[in-house]
């Protein structure tokens, strides 16, 4: 049994990671910005805590005594570039000051290649919307592989009821990774407790697809 602190704890990826992470046996830290609309987070191995990804005081508070971490936050009323790099900064910060060594972060599938150097929102037709949004985990991604840094960290990007199997790896879209099969969160929850309990993957994004 370790302890996982989990950022972004309500939404559906981070809900999952932490219901898979308690159903292994694990003691969760689930962060949200708002705890009193998430009270039906709190549970056996489950304790629930205020704070937010993009203050980096907020993640070593959370984190101090944890073995790995895992984000799954997200903000839709932030510019995605701005929300994704601070949230990074903050990350890398904090965990640094808490000596949590594992970082494992939810990615993006439109983030990956189609070939070297090519993206999937780079495609023709790509929607607008869609692709500014997809530059955040992109902006994230930079400020990961630019750090000076000691935390091993990873960017699982899943494909646009769990299968209880996946695949990883790669930045290059795995066969059959692109919407066409199966994958859900409770599939992708599976990899991010994975990585988180016992690293595999390391300073990279990886695709995952079932």
């Amino acid at each position: 049994m370790s302890e996982i602190v989990i950022f972004g704890a309500g939404g559906r990826a981070g809900r999952h990671a932490v219901r898979e992470a308690v159903t292994r046996g694990h003691q969760v830290t689930a962060v949200v910005r708002q705890p009193d609309r998430h009270r039906d987070l709190t549970g056996e191995g489950v304790r629930v805590v205020t704070g937010d990804v993009t203050r980096a005081d907020d993640v070593a508070a959370a984190a101090a005594g944890h073995d790995a971490a895992i984000n799954a936050a997200v903000r839709l009323d932030v510019p995605s570039r701005e929300f994704f790099a601070a949230a990074a900064h903050a990350l890398l910060d904090g965990l640094g000051r808490a000596g949590v060594g594992r970082l494992v972060l939810v990615g993006i599938g439109s983030a990956l290649e189609t070939a070297p150097g090519v993206m999937v929102h780079d495609a023709p037709g790509f929607p607008v919307d869609g692709r500014e949004f997809s530059l955040g985990p992109v902006a994230q991604l930079g400020v990961l592989r630019d750090a000076d840094t000691a935390i091993d960290w990873l960017v699982p990007a899943p494909p646009a009821a769990r299968t209880g199997r996946y695949r990883i790896g790669g930045s290059q879209i795995l066969p059959g990774g692109d919407g066409s099969a199966s994958f859900s969160y409770a599939d992708l929850a599976v990899a991010l407790v994975d990585e988180a309990e016992t690293p595999k993957h390391h300073r990279t994004l990886a695709a995952v697809a079932a």
